[in-house]
């Protein structure tokens, strides 16, 4: 059965019929388009498929689309702005070597995104915990922390 929904994603208003049971993540990749955010396990324990609801940070693969008329997302996609000028956290990632594969790179910029916007001052074990429930397989944890450091530091 579908659903007709009304969000905004990416600063942009839509109307979209959903079937009841799609997750936010397919939504976002297989009927908008937008695979930026990534299928990494589909279970949330990952956190490649972080994005933001209403300026919260959210498991897209756990959140049911239907349940979203009238929110707004947010997704990697939507960070840079209209010219193309890469969000600051972006550019820190590329700075500090924050990524390998890239493959959790989204997930893990929309989540150091929401702890940036929370808690602009958090220290380095702070970042460590809040950033714990997103995964990288390569091993760029140390790099990430030094790029949220770095916008922390700058207050961006």
């Amino acid at each position: 059965m579908n659903v007709p929904i009304q969000l905004t994603v990416n600063q942009g208003t839509i109307e979209i019929e959903v079937d009841a049971r799609a997750s936010l993540l397919d939504l976002l990749r297989e009927q908008l388009g937008l695979t930026g955010t990534k299928k990494g396990c589909d279970h949330g324990q990952c956190g490649a498929c972080t994005v933001h609801v209403d300026g919260k940070p959210r498991l897209a693969c756990l959140q049911i689309a239907a349940q979203l008329n009238g929110a707004s997302v947010l997704t990697i996609e939507g960070l840079a702005s209209p010219d193309g000028q890469l969000h600051p956290l972006q550019n820190a990632f590329i700075t500090n070597d924050a990524l390998q594969c890239g493959f959790c790179t989204p997930g893990q910029i929309m989540s150091g995104l929401a702890l940036l916007n929370d808690h602009p001052e958090a220290t380095p074990a702070e970042m460590r915990e809040f950033m714990s429930g997103n995964l990288c397989r390569c091993g760029a944890h140390e790099n990430i922390i030094k790029a949220l450091k770095a916008c922390s530091d700058a207050r961006i």
